[in-house]
């Protein structure tokens, strides 16, 4: 019996020691939690409270301005621009009906568009809601007139674009571009790099090319507010402040372009004027431009600029490719001299036409030029002599040597949406025609028809690779990037081979003389007056409607300056009238002569007595 008592005894005991045992740990787990719950997770409480009460709003960066190579004035800049927010929480239930209308009536714009944007489940916030942006100044004074018929109705300013150069050097609108609200599809792209579902971007030109650049970052405002967005904190607003964009200087020139677009005239067609030793672009029009100014909350007239059949909105100067007619026939002398495959001394007898394959070829000149070597007929521009030529060097041969030149190529000038351009070879007739090429098709690249397509910019590449001896350099119009306060350099845009060739010096220097022999005795020498010494190359394209033609004007100058002070120009005016084929000679004389002298449009017509231009002097 006393067996049987001590362990009941023993038992109990051990039962008891459980049971405290439990419960001193379920005591220690609960004061564990309650240490969690009030020291070491209060400040990630603190932190998920202040992240639902916490209100931000943005203080808007100003976007960098855009000077012209002389960092003088700028070509665009930001202004002061007002918009108007609606905070529903502190108009009256029964009069925010009234106050909708009302400020739809001052804004000009229909009711619909507030309700679209402030929906009545959220009538009760205290949180700014933007119903219209690009307010004037007199609207913004009229309502605070008269702020008691508008509670609920405040305003704040931020920065918009102000393109200066609009009316003076309207040209500049392809290279500067415009910028516009950030699109579905650009914000999904560009969500990694800190853009919002809101923002302006570049949509062209230098603003969106290097719009990183330029578009800053906005600040924040923060403030501590209850569920409906009302303060409830006497803290002062924290505050992070806005980084301004940088400045961008343009290797452009707004008086040789001025110049440039003025000789262009109403003409679709480009100009490029460009440092054959930097590829630093001095000037770039293309006609028909248009005013950025336009786009601004004007949707209907980007729409309208899209489906407009002159195609203001192209850059002809880059994204627009052309038969490169006889200008093609600088490629055709390279070979030929470089690989000494048809003799430079040997003649051709051109009669007008020239018959192959049963068919006859006409020359531009159909009473024909006579007997021409190289230089007299490249001099003249003769179709009978480069076809001649043509078809000894054989289509392979052309195509490596227009490929040396980098044409059919992206020359990785920095603007959006270069376009290639295009070379026609035999293997890519037979891919896609599934015939063979033929020695018509020699006969149409030879002198640059049929499926060639070339740039403008390209043709300017090919006679800078002249200049330079077999070098050519990637066209660029930034100079450089500047601090927006204190205006030091933060980087400059360094000259970079785009190509060097293989083609020997001797070569560039023979086609160099040749085209000097196109000024002092070819195709050009009645139209070309200025004194300074150039070189040049014609082209005349025929496009599919009698009478109309391409007009190309390719040149380099002044003749014997070295590269470093010399510069290239490219002329190109698309099909032309019969009475305007020569418009690009004419053009181009005009550009240069302004440049080498410093003389304004005006100045030039009259120094040379240009009859023809004095109709665009206004």
């Amino acid at each position: 019996m006393a067996l049987n008592g001590n362990v009941s005894s023993q038992t109990t005991k051990s039962r008891i020691i459980i049971l405290n045992a439990i419960i001193i740990l379920f005591f220690i787990i609960i004061l564990y939690n309650l240490f969690l719950l009030q020291v070491v997770n209060t400040l990630e409480y603190k932190k998920r409270a202040e992240v639902v009460t916490r209100r931000s709003t943005i203080i808007f960066a100003q976007r960098g301005k855009i000077y012209d190579r002389n960092y003088i004035i700028p070509l665009v800049n930001n202004e002061e621009a007002f918009v108007i927010d609606i905070i529903p929480g502190e108009i009256e239930n029964s009069k925010i009906d009234e106050v909708f209308i009302r400020i739809s009536n001052i804004l000009n714009i229909d009711v619909t568009d507030i309700l679209d944007k402030i929906d009545e489940k959220h009538y009760s916030l205290n949180e700014p809601f933007e119903i219209a942006n690009d307010v004037s100044k007199e609207t913004i004074f009229y309502i605070a007139e008269h702020i008691q018929d508008f509670p609920g109705v405040v305003w704040r300013s931020e920065p918009k674009r102000n393109y200066l150069f609009t009316n003076t050097v309207g040209s500049l609108s392809h290279i500067i571009g415009y910028i516009g609200n950030i699109s579905t599809d650009e914000f999904h792209e560009l969500l990694n790099k800190g853009y919002t579902d809101d923002d302006n971007i570049g949509k062209s030109g230098i603003e969106k090319y290097y719009d990183l650049i330029l578009r800053g970052e906005d600040g924040k405002r923060y403030r501590i507010a209850d569920i409906t967005g009302r303060k409830t904190s006497n803290i002062d607003d924290e505050i992070v402040p806005p980084v301004n964009g940088n400045d961008l200087i343009l290797t452009i020139d707004s008086n040789i372009q001025l110049l440039s677009e003025k000789a262009l005239g109403m003409r679709k067609g480009s100009v490029i004027v460009l440092k054959p030793s930097t590829g630093e672009i001095l000037a770039m029009v293309s006609y028909p431009w248009y005013d950025p100014e336009v786009f601004t909350g004007n949707p209907e007239k980007l729409d309208e600029l899209r489906t407009d059949p002159e195609s203001p909105l192209l850059n002809r100067a880059i994204q627009s490719s052309y038969p490169p007619a006889s200008v093609f026939k600088i490629v055709l002398t390279t070979a030929n001299v470089e690989d000494n495959v048809f003799p430079a001394d040997r003649t051709v007898y051109c009669s007008g036409s020239f018959y192959y394959a049963n068919k006859h070829f006409y020359c531009w000149k159909r009473y024909g030029h006579g007997y021409l070597a190289l230089r007299l007929g490249f001099a003249n521009s003769c179709n009978v002599y480069f076809w001649t030529i043509g078809l000894e060097l054989g289509a392979e041969r052309i195509l490596r040597f227009a490929n040396e030149y980098g044409l059919g190529r992206f020359t990785g000038i920095d603007l959006p949406q270069e376009r290639e351009g295009f070379l026609p070879s035999p293997g890519w007739k037979e891919n896609r025609y599934q015939m063979n090429w033929l020695g018509g098709d020699t006969l149409n690249l030879s002198i640059g028809q049929g499926w060639t397509l070339i740039t403008p910019i390209q043709i300017a590449n090919m006679v800078a690779m002249v200049v330079n001896k077999g070098t050519s350099y990637v066209p660029h119009l930034l100079k450089e990037v500047r601090d927006p306060e204190t205006g030091r350099i933060i980087s400059t845009t360094e000259r970079e081979i785009l190509s060097t060739s293989s083609i020997s010096k001797d070569t560039f220097e023979f086609v160099q003389e040749a085209m000097r022999s196109v000024v002092t005795s070819g195709t050009c020498r009645n139209i070309i007056s200025t004194p300074f010494e150039i070189a040049a190359k014609t082209g005349t394209g025929e496009v599919g409607v009698d009478g109309n033609y391409h007009s190309w004007f390719a040149a380099f100058g002044p003749y014997d300056a070295n590269p470093e002070d010399q510069i290239v120009l490219v002329v190109m005016v698309e099909a032309v009238p019969g009475d305007w084929e020569w418009w690009g000679p004419k053009a181009g004389n005009t550009i240069l002569h302004g440049i080498f002298t410093d003389q304004t449009f005006e100045e030039v017509v009259d120094d040379l007595n240009l009859w023809y231009m004095r109709e665009y002097i206004e």
